[in-house]
Protein backbone atom coordinates (compact mmCIF):
# COMPACT_ATOMS: atom_id res chain seq x y z
CA UNK A 1 0.00 0.00 0.00
CA UNK A 2 1.21 3.50 -0.84
CA UNK A 3 -0.52 6.74 0.19
CA UNK A 4 1.01 10.09 -0.64
CA UNK A 5 0.10 13.77 -0.23
CA UNK A 6 2.63 15.92 -2.05
CA UNK A 7 0.65 18.66 -3.75
CA UNK A 8 -0.69 20.50 -0.71
CA UNK A 9 0.41 23.91 0.54
CA UNK A 10 0.82 23.07 4.24
CA UNK A 11 2.74 25.68 6.21
CA UNK A 12 3.14 26.36 9.91
CA UNK A 13 5.48 28.44 12.03
CA UNK A 14 7.41 27.56 15.16
CA UNK A 15 9.55 30.27 16.70
CA UNK A 16 11.29 32.14 13.88
CA UNK A 17 11.08 29.27 11.41
CA UNK A 18 8.51 28.56 8.71
CA UNK A 19 7.94 24.84 8.12
CA UNK A 20 6.63 23.81 4.70
CA UNK A 21 5.45 20.21 4.36
CA UNK A 22 6.25 19.05 0.85
CA UNK A 23 5.53 15.34 1.16
CA UNK A 24 3.51 13.15 3.51
CA UNK A 25 3.64 9.45 2.67
CA UNK A 26 2.70 6.02 4.02
CA UNK A 27 4.19 2.92 2.42
CA UNK A 28 4.57 -0.83 2.83
CA UNK A 29 8.22 -0.71 1.92
CA UNK A 30 8.88 -3.61 -0.47
CA UNK A 31 11.27 -1.53 -2.58
CA UNK A 32 14.81 -0.43 -1.80
CA UNK A 33 15.31 3.26 -1.04
CA UNK A 34 18.80 3.97 -2.44
CA UNK A 35 21.24 6.30 -0.78
CA UNK A 36 20.15 9.89 -1.12
CA UNK A 37 20.43 13.18 0.73
CA UNK A 38 18.38 16.34 1.01
CA UNK A 39 19.38 19.90 0.27
CA UNK A 40 19.81 22.90 2.50
CA UNK A 41 17.06 23.41 5.09
CA UNK A 42 15.38 20.08 4.20
CA UNK A 43 14.49 17.43 6.77
CA UNK A 44 12.85 14.02 6.53
CA UNK A 45 11.15 12.29 9.46
CA UNK A 46 10.54 8.53 9.23
CA UNK A 47 8.55 6.35 11.60
CA UNK A 48 8.47 2.56 11.15
CA UNK A 49 5.24 1.24 12.65
CA UNK A 50 5.87 -2.44 11.90
CA UNK A 51 8.16 -4.74 9.95
CA UNK A 52 11.93 -4.72 10.06
CA UNK A 53 14.82 -3.43 8.02
CA UNK A 54 18.04 -1.47 7.94
CA UNK A 55 19.15 2.07 7.31
CA UNK A 56 22.65 3.01 6.25
CA UNK A 57 23.97 6.47 7.06
CA UNK A 58 27.34 7.07 5.55
CA UNK A 59 29.44 4.06 6.55
CA UNK A 60 27.20 3.03 9.43
CA UNK A 61 24.24 0.62 9.37
CA UNK A 62 21.38 0.67 11.88
CA UNK A 63 18.87 -2.11 12.44
CA UNK A 64 15.25 -0.93 12.31
CA UNK A 65 12.75 -2.79 14.51
CA UNK A 66 9.10 -1.70 14.88
CA UNK A 67 8.56 1.70 16.56
CA UNK A 68 11.79 3.14 15.18
CA UNK A 69 11.89 6.87 14.61
CA UNK A 70 14.62 8.61 12.68
CA UNK A 71 15.31 12.01 11.17
CA UNK A 72 17.71 12.89 8.36
CA UNK A 73 18.61 16.53 7.86
CA UNK A 74 20.44 18.43 5.12
CA UNK A 75 23.16 16.54 3.20
CA UNK A 76 22.87 13.37 5.32
CA UNK A 77 23.15 10.47 2.86
CA UNK A 78 20.94 7.55 3.88
CA UNK A 79 19.47 4.40 2.35
CA UNK A 80 16.71 2.08 3.61
CA UNK A 81 15.79 -1.54 2.93
CA UNK A 82 13.28 -3.96 4.44
CA UNK A 83 14.07 -7.44 5.71
CA UNK A 84 12.83 -9.92 3.13
CA UNK A 85 9.43 -11.30 4.12
CA UNK A 86 8.83 -8.64 6.78
CA UNK A 87 8.53 -5.30 4.96
CA UNK A 88 8.51 -2.12 6.97
CA UNK A 89 5.39 0.01 7.25
CA UNK A 90 6.95 3.42 6.93
CA UNK A 91 5.52 6.89 7.55
CA UNK A 92 7.51 9.73 5.99
CA UNK A 93 7.21 13.50 6.45
CA UNK A 94 9.39 15.73 4.27
CA UNK A 95 9.88 19.33 5.44
CA UNK A 96 11.62 22.39 4.09
CA UNK A 97 12.43 25.19 6.54
CA UNK A 98 12.84 28.92 6.12
CA UNK A 99 13.76 31.52 8.70
CA UNK A 100 11.24 34.35 9.16
CA UNK A 101 11.77 37.93 10.27
CA UNK A 102 9.69 37.62 13.43
CA UNK A 103 9.13 34.73 15.77
CA UNK A 104 6.59 33.34 18.20
CA UNK A 105 7.21 33.75 21.89
CA UNK A 106 7.49 30.98 24.48
CA UNK A 107 8.62 28.26 22.10
CA UNK A 108 11.71 27.08 24.05
CA UNK A 109 13.64 27.70 20.80
CA UNK A 110 11.97 24.60 19.39
CA UNK A 111 12.91 25.48 15.84
CA UNK A 112 16.59 25.66 16.80
CA UNK A 113 16.38 22.41 18.77
CA UNK A 114 14.90 20.74 15.69
CA UNK A 115 17.31 22.11 13.10
CA UNK A 116 20.48 21.51 15.12
CA UNK A 117 19.96 17.74 14.79
CA UNK A 118 21.04 16.62 11.34
CA UNK A 119 20.52 12.94 12.18
CA UNK A 120 18.88 11.00 14.99
CA UNK A 121 17.56 7.44 15.32
CA UNK A 122 15.93 5.64 18.22
CA UNK A 123 12.76 4.14 19.62
CA UNK A 124 9.80 6.48 19.82
CA UNK A 125 8.68 7.28 23.38
CA UNK A 126 6.12 9.96 22.55
CA UNK A 127 3.31 8.08 20.77
CA UNK A 128 4.11 9.50 17.35
CA UNK A 129 2.18 6.65 15.73
CA UNK A 130 -1.07 8.07 17.15
CA UNK A 131 -0.24 11.51 15.75
CA UNK A 132 0.56 10.10 12.31
CA UNK A 133 -2.61 8.00 12.19
CA UNK A 134 -4.67 11.08 13.04
CA UNK A 135 -2.78 13.07 10.41
CA UNK A 136 -3.58 10.61 7.61
CA UNK A 137 -7.20 10.30 8.76
CA UNK A 138 -7.66 14.07 8.62
CA UNK A 139 -6.06 14.29 5.18
CA UNK A 140 -8.33 11.52 3.91
CA UNK A 141 -11.66 12.59 5.43
CA UNK A 142 -11.21 16.37 5.08
CA UNK A 143 -13.85 17.24 7.66
CA UNK A 144 -14.58 20.79 8.76
CA UNK A 145 -11.43 22.46 10.10
CA UNK A 146 -9.10 19.71 8.88
CA UNK A 147 -6.56 22.20 7.53
CA UNK A 148 -6.13 23.69 11.01
CA UNK A 149 -6.04 20.21 12.56
CA UNK A 150 -3.37 19.00 10.09
CA UNK A 151 -1.14 21.99 10.84
CA UNK A 152 -1.61 21.38 14.57
CA UNK A 153 -0.69 17.71 14.23
CA UNK A 154 2.44 18.59 12.28
CA UNK A 155 3.49 21.07 14.95
CA UNK A 156 2.86 18.34 17.53
CA UNK A 157 5.02 15.96 15.50
CA UNK A 158 7.94 18.39 15.65
CA UNK A 159 7.60 18.65 19.44
CA UNK A 160 7.41 14.84 19.76
CA UNK A 161 10.52 14.48 17.62
CA UNK A 162 12.45 16.90 19.81
CA UNK A 163 11.24 15.26 23.01
CA UNK A 164 12.45 11.90 21.77
CA UNK A 165 16.03 12.95 21.30
CA UNK A 166 16.09 15.26 24.32
CA UNK A 167 15.08 12.42 26.64
CA UNK A 168 12.62 14.21 28.91
CA UNK A 169 14.49 17.49 29.38
CA UNK A 170 12.38 20.12 31.14
CA UNK A 171 10.99 23.14 29.30
CA UNK A 172 12.74 26.50 29.49
CA UNK A 173 9.60 28.63 29.24
CA UNK A 174 6.34 28.34 31.12
CA UNK A 175 2.92 29.94 31.09
CA UNK A 176 2.73 32.98 33.33
CA UNK A 177 -0.03 32.98 35.95
CA UNK A 178 -2.95 35.21 35.10
CA UNK A 179 -3.19 38.46 37.02
CA UNK A 180 -6.28 39.01 39.19
CA UNK A 181 -7.52 41.55 36.62
CA UNK A 182 -7.16 39.00 33.80
CA UNK A 183 -8.86 36.27 35.81
CA UNK A 184 -11.75 38.34 37.23
CA UNK A 185 -14.49 36.63 35.21
CA UNK A 186 -13.20 33.19 36.15
CA UNK A 187 -12.86 34.08 39.85
CA UNK A 188 -16.45 35.29 39.92
CA UNK A 189 -17.78 32.23 38.09
CA UNK A 190 -15.86 29.83 40.34
CA UNK A 191 -17.07 31.63 43.45
CA UNK A 192 -20.72 31.38 42.46
CA UNK A 193 -20.28 27.84 41.21
CA UNK A 194 -18.85 26.39 44.42
CA UNK A 195 -19.61 28.83 47.25
CA UNK A 196 -22.99 30.31 46.30
CA UNK A 197 -24.79 29.12 49.49
CA UNK A 198 -22.51 31.08 51.81
CA UNK A 199 -20.63 33.56 49.58
CA UNK A 200 -20.64 37.16 50.75
CA UNK A 201 -19.87 40.32 48.83
CA UNK A 202 -16.90 40.94 51.13
CA UNK A 203 -15.45 37.50 50.41
CA UNK A 204 -15.80 37.94 46.66
CA UNK A 205 -14.25 41.40 46.81
CA UNK A 206 -11.26 40.00 48.71
CA UNK A 207 -10.74 37.27 46.10
CA UNK A 208 -10.82 39.86 43.34
CA UNK A 209 -8.53 42.25 45.17
CA UNK A 210 -11.18 44.96 44.95
CA UNK A 211 -13.39 46.96 47.28
CA UNK A 212 -17.05 46.07 47.71
CA UNK A 213 -18.24 49.02 45.60
CA UNK A 214 -15.81 48.14 42.83
CA UNK A 215 -17.03 44.54 42.96
CA UNK A 216 -20.64 45.62 42.65
CA UNK A 217 -19.77 47.79 39.64
CA UNK A 218 -17.88 44.87 38.09
CA UNK A 219 -20.90 42.60 38.57
CA UNK A 220 -23.08 45.15 36.79
CA UNK A 221 -20.57 45.49 33.95
CA UNK A 222 -20.25 41.73 33.40
CA UNK A 223 -23.72 40.41 34.21
CA UNK A 224 -25.98 43.44 34.48
CA UNK A 225 -26.92 42.19 37.95
CA UNK A 226 -26.10 42.96 41.55
CA UNK A 227 -24.19 40.54 43.75
CA UNK A 228 -27.38 39.52 45.54
CA UNK A 229 -29.20 38.92 42.24
CA UNK A 230 -26.38 36.73 40.98
CA UNK A 231 -26.28 34.80 44.25
CA UNK A 232 -30.06 34.40 44.15
CA UNK A 233 -29.87 33.00 40.62
CA UNK A 234 -27.37 30.36 41.72
CA UNK A 235 -29.38 29.40 44.79
CA UNK A 236 -32.65 29.15 42.89
CA UNK A 237 -31.09 27.08 40.11
CA UNK A 238 -29.76 24.63 42.70
CA UNK A 239 -33.13 24.60 44.45
CA UNK A 240 -34.98 23.70 41.24
CA UNK A 241 -32.58 20.80 40.60
CA UNK A 242 -32.90 19.45 44.13
CA UNK A 243 -36.68 19.72 44.09
CA UNK A 244 -36.91 17.92 40.76
CA UNK A 245 -34.30 15.20 41.10
CA UNK A 246 -34.12 14.45 44.83
CA UNK A 247 -36.51 13.42 47.59
CA UNK A 248 -34.97 15.72 50.13
CA UNK A 249 -37.27 17.73 52.31
CA UNK A 250 -37.76 21.40 51.59
CA UNK A 251 -36.27 22.29 54.97
CA UNK A 252 -33.07 20.33 54.24
CA UNK A 253 -32.80 22.02 50.82
CA UNK A 254 -33.20 25.41 52.46
CA UNK A 255 -30.44 24.56 54.93
CA UNK A 256 -28.04 23.36 52.22
CA UNK A 257 -28.55 26.50 50.17
CA UNK A 258 -27.63 28.69 53.13
CA UNK A 259 -31.03 30.11 54.06
CA UNK A 260 -31.54 30.99 57.71
CA UNK A 261 -34.95 29.31 57.80
CA UNK A 262 -37.32 27.31 55.61
CA UNK A 263 -39.69 30.29 55.69
CA UNK A 264 -36.99 32.56 54.28
CA UNK A 265 -36.25 30.04 51.54
CA UNK A 266 -39.93 29.51 50.70
CA UNK A 267 -40.55 33.24 50.37
CA UNK A 268 -37.48 33.70 48.15
CA UNK A 269 -38.47 30.71 46.00
CA UNK A 270 -42.05 31.94 45.51
CA UNK A 271 -40.84 35.39 44.55
CA UNK A 272 -38.38 33.94 42.01
CA UNK A 273 -40.61 31.28 40.38
CA UNK A 274 -44.10 32.68 41.16
CA UNK A 275 -45.08 29.41 42.81
CA UNK A 276 -44.32 27.52 46.00
CA UNK A 277 -41.47 25.03 46.24
CA UNK A 278 -43.97 22.24 46.85
CA UNK A 279 -45.99 23.15 43.76
CA UNK A 280 -42.80 23.44 41.68
CA UNK A 281 -41.71 19.94 42.76
CA UNK A 282 -45.07 18.42 41.82
CA UNK A 283 -45.24 20.12 38.42
CA UNK A 284 -41.64 19.34 37.48
CA UNK A 285 -42.04 15.68 38.37
CA UNK A 286 -45.26 15.41 36.44
CA UNK A 287 -43.34 16.57 33.37
CA UNK A 288 -40.49 14.06 33.74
Amino acid sequence: MFIQYNNLDINFTIGSTRFRTLNIAYEHLHRIIPSHSHGDNSYEIHYVASGRGYITVGEKTYEIPPNTLYMAGPHVAHAQISVQGDPMVDYCIYLRLRRTSSGEKKTDDLDRLFTEKTFWIGQDNCQIKNTLELLFRELKEQKTGYTVYVETLLRQLIVQMIRNYQGGKKALHHFKPATPAEAQDFIIEESFLYDYPVLTLEQLAERLGLGCRQTERLMQDIYGKTFLQKKGDARMSAASILLTYSDRSISSIAEELGYSSVEHFSAAFRKYYNKSARQYRKESRDMT
